[in-house]
């Protein structure tokens, strides 16, 4: 115990001297970041200094393996390190698919030359990493991937398209699932898990504007781009022991950015800016929401985003000391979203009329973000995986439910 106290003391004087003032307080949702890559704009000079001092730390990936550009701690140590982090209400120096999702892979499946090569360059934020699962005819049913790679000597010729890629037009590389097997009765067996260069030729992203006005996602076109067979992960034709393990870790991500990540954790605090909009909106005695139906809507959502913070930390640091994630994942992807969608709602009804605008007079900046946000909210309990094929998992993986 007293060796974790002096190491949270050595932490907490640690950020105290090197975290910039100007983020200190400023933490915002999970994925609310540098996301890095060649093409990321720093919004700001403290923004670029975080990262850079952080990386030289290793604590971007603080329990990642030092010859990977991590920091090689214990998972009580990187325990600590989150928990004083969120003392100082500092948002992460980085954040993406590469820490959170290709990046565990390859230190589980990856060759030592592909950890060699794309971890360290992860840790510091110089590549962005997007995904290519989903097909225009495989969503849910991402087995039935049609985007097929043959191999030609020391390189396979890839064809297909990509759909919903996130974040694809702003990459540097994309993980991606392909057919090697072509025969019909070849199903997951047939599918390799590959690593792409976004700037090979023959690659081409073009975005997809949502409901919400934004552009996150993207179709990617693959068109008899060269890849390296050295670029495939784990084995040739087993790639979706590799596309299960990183779906798990996707989820939880979804999770922790979706419902978590509102709580605090421990003691159970009012949502702030649930509390704050329904007392503007709505009124108030003695210092409560004047609703007394809100106030209850408001504190069941807080206690709910607590319990699934504190369950997903849970399985974090499980995994920290060594335990395979389980299909638990589909549980926290499910009620994450779900979480979040019943919030947007709420906070709808609290905006009343001013909830609907999406400019012009009579609406403010904030008013708009809590549209968009709805919106966006619509489309969480499909990403990742609808909610129905979650409901499915849990039935057979986690009760044991027959078909």
């Amino acid at each position: 115990m007293t060796s974790q106290n002096n190491f949270r003391e050595e932490v907490r004087a640690w950020l105290n001297e090197n975290a910039p003032d100007a983020l200190k307080g400023t933490s915002a949702g999970m994925l609310d970041g540098v996301w890095g890559g060649r093409r990321w704009q720093f919004r700001s000079a403290a923004e670029k200094q975080w990262l850079e001092r952080m990386a030289g730390r290793g604590w971007t990936a603080p329990s990642w393996p030092k010859e990977y550009g991590g920091g090689g701690l214990l998972p009580e140590q990187a325990q600590i390190l989150s928990e004083e982090m969120k003392s100082f209400r500092l948002p992460p120096p980085l954040v993406g698919f590469g820490l959170a999702m290709i990046g565990p892979v390859l230190l589980r499946f990856g060759t030592e030359e592909q950890k060699a090569r794309h971890l360290p360059a992860i840790c510091r934020g110089e590549i962005r990493w997007c995904q290519g699962y989903s097909e225009p005819g495989a969503g849910s049913d991402l087995a039935s991937l049609q985007t097929r790679a043959v191999r030609e000597g020391d390189h396979f010729i890839i064809n297909g398209t990509k759909l919903w890629t996130s974040g694809a037009d702003r990459s540097e590389w994309m993980f991606a699932l392909v057919r090697t097997d072509q025969s019909p009765s070849a199903r997951q067996k047939g599918i390799t898990f590959i690593l792409i260069d976004m700037s090979d030729p023959g690659v081409a992203a073009s975005p997809i504007r949502l409901i919400s006005g934004e552009s996150d996602f993207c179709e990617t076109y693959l068109t008899d781009v060269r890849v390296p067979v050295e670029n495939v992960v784990h084995e040739i034709g087993e790639g979706w022991t590799v596309a299960k393990a990183l779906l798990g870790h996707e989820r939880i991500m979804i999770a922790e950015e979706t419902g978590a990540h509102k709580s605090s954790g421990g003691a159970i605090p009012a949502d702030v800016e649930l509390t704050s909009l329904a007392k503007t909106h709505l009124g108030e005695i003695a210092g409560r929401i004047g609703d007394q139906v809100v106030r209850d809507q408001v504190a069941a959502i807080e206690m709910d985003s607590c319990a699934i913070s504190l369950t997903v930390q849970r399985t974090r640091d499980a995994e920290l000391a060594g335990q395979a994630m389980g299909p638990e994942s589909s549980i926290f992807k499910a009620y994450g979203t779900e979480l979040s969608q019943r919030r947007n709602e709420l906070k709808m009804h609290i905006l009343g009329p001013q909830s609907v605008g999406e400019g012009g007079p009579g609406f403010d900046a904030d008013d708009l973000e809590a549209t968009l946000a709805w919106l966006k909210s619509k489309a969480e309990t499909i990403g990742g995986g609808t909610t129905e094929i979650q409901l499915n998992v849990i039935a057979k993986r986690v009760l044991g439910l027959p078909d």
